[in-house]
């Protein structure tokens, strides 16, 4: 079985471990989920942090560090009520202060990163410029529609084409081009350029 360690940027290793030791934490690899990157949970009396097997070492790093986060906030206050309130945005930003050096990450992910941590979200996915950002170091290469410009033809991976509309609130209003049914996109959905 694959060690974490293989998925990190080599000089966070030290201070991860510490923290992991000093938690008694398993991590473990998953399949990747669509809906997280990575959880922490209690498993018969003992902490668990799972974390998704395709992750960039960059993703991977700030990932586990929001876990590890979590697992702290148990272990100090045991269950809080806001699993992404005060108490764990408060660990998670120390934390991660250890790791906001070009040691660890490119510029870009450096700027995005101390944008992100002034008040985390709850997932690395809804900041939108830090996970565009970090998806650039992605080992597969992927579009992703916010890149695709207004007007423009793109596919899913199951085929289905759409014309990309404007961006609303927070998606982009697109139009499959069978149907003419509009669709609501995530700005960091996955899709495929018409050639």
């Amino acid at each position: 079985m694959q060690s974490y360690k293989t998925y990190l940027p080599e000089k966070s290793i030290t201070q991860l471990q510490y923290w992991i030791d000093e938690l008694a934490v398993f991590i473990k690899l998953t399949k990747p989920r669509k809906t997280k990157l990575g959880d922490f949970k209690i498993h018969k009396g003992k902490l668990v942090i799972s974390i998704n097997n395709n992750l960039n070492p960059y993703s991977f790093l700030i990932t586990l560090t929001h876990e590890l986060a979590h697992a702290f906030v148990y272990k100090n206050y045991k269950n809080t009520k806001d699993p992404h309130g005060k108490k764990w945005q408060s660990m998670f930003k120390s934390m991660l202060l250890n790791f906001l050096t070009p040691d660890y990450f490119p510029k870009d992910i450096l700027e995005a990163l101390s944008l992100h941590i002034r008040k985390p979200n709850a997932s690395t996915l809804s900041d939108i410029k830090l996970s565009s950002v970090l998806k650039t170091y992605d080992k597969f290469k992927t579009t992703i529609i916010s890149n695709i410009n207004e007007g423009e033809a793109f596919n899913l991976s199951n085929g289905r084409s759409f014309i990309k509309g404007p961006k609303l609130r927070k998606r982009y209003r697109c139009i499959e081009k069978h149907t003419k049914k509009v669709y609501l996109f995530h700005p960091l959905a996955d899709v495929s350029r018409v050639q």
